[in-house]
């Protein structure tokens, strides 16, 4: 029984520290695909509520091929696939694990995350866009500075879930040889031959920072909706 526990350790034969790397780097893909898929999502839900139908349709379409498609498959057609077709034409290009994953798992996230935001834009009255054009705000002020603190209250539960989403789905960079916490355990496991150990521990890994994710998530939302219970749930 010890010897198994020593397995985890950080000293000589333990594999204590390589399941830390593993865990920082699932974190930092999480991190750095969440403003990407977010900011691209947020662009396709104003494509869906464009007056242009091209813009429109785009915006279905994108949806509907990256919500459809496995995320792995995405993963395999942006680090094999996109690389090979660069290759032709550039012989020294090659995307590194960490950039195909997120690219890949931000393109997913931005079509579900886009269905949050259209959600979200639809609880805005447009009579609030109509007040701020009347004091003189720009579109693009008016998204600033009122529609999108308000966006944000509305969206963050359903953003949060996406996140969520997000942290459990970084597992399957592992297959492109990123060293995260899946790779780190399915690799530990060859060699110890203790499948138990190293993948109970990835799941406690994933579940701490799922329990750390919702913690943080209902302060933002506490935060968020300070101002908005302040004056009793009005938002018109």
């Amino acid at each position: 029984m010890f010897d198994k526990i020593a397995l985890l350790g950080f000293g000589p034969g333990g594999w204590g520290w390589a399941l830390l790397q593993g865990a920082a780097n699932t974190i930092s893909v999480a991190l750095a695909t969440l403003p990407f898929g977010l900011a691209l999502g947020l662009v396709i839900a104003l494509w869906k509520r464009s007056d242009s139908v091209m813009l429109r349709a785009l915006a279905t379409i994108y949806t509907t091929v990256f919500r459809g498609v496995p995320e792995l498959l995405t993963l395999y057609i942006i680090y094999f696939g996109i690389q090979v077709l660069v290759q032709q034409v550039w012989s020294g290009f090659s995307i590194p694990p960490f950039g195909a994953g997120m690219v890949a798992l931000g393109l997913v996230l931005a079509a579900f995350s886009s269905e949050v935001w259209v959600g979200a834009l639809n609880s805005i009255q447009k009579g609030q866009r109509e007040a701020a054009a009347a004091l003189g705000l720009s579109k693009a002020q008016a998204f600033r500075l009122v529609v999108f603190p308000q966006l944000i209250r509305v969206a963050l539960p359903g953003l949060g879930n996406n996140w969520m989403v997000l942290l459990k789905e970084t597992s399957l960079i592992s297959v492109i040889t990123l060293q995260d916490i899946m790779f780190i355990a399915t690799r530990a496991n060859v060699v110890t031959k203790e499948p138990f150990l190293f993948f109970g521990t990835a799941m406690l890994l994933y579940f701490f920072f799922s329990l750390v994710s919702a913690w943080g998530i209902g302060k933002l939302e506490e935060r968020t909706n300070r101002g908005f219970a302040a004056f009793g749930g009005a938002t018109r």
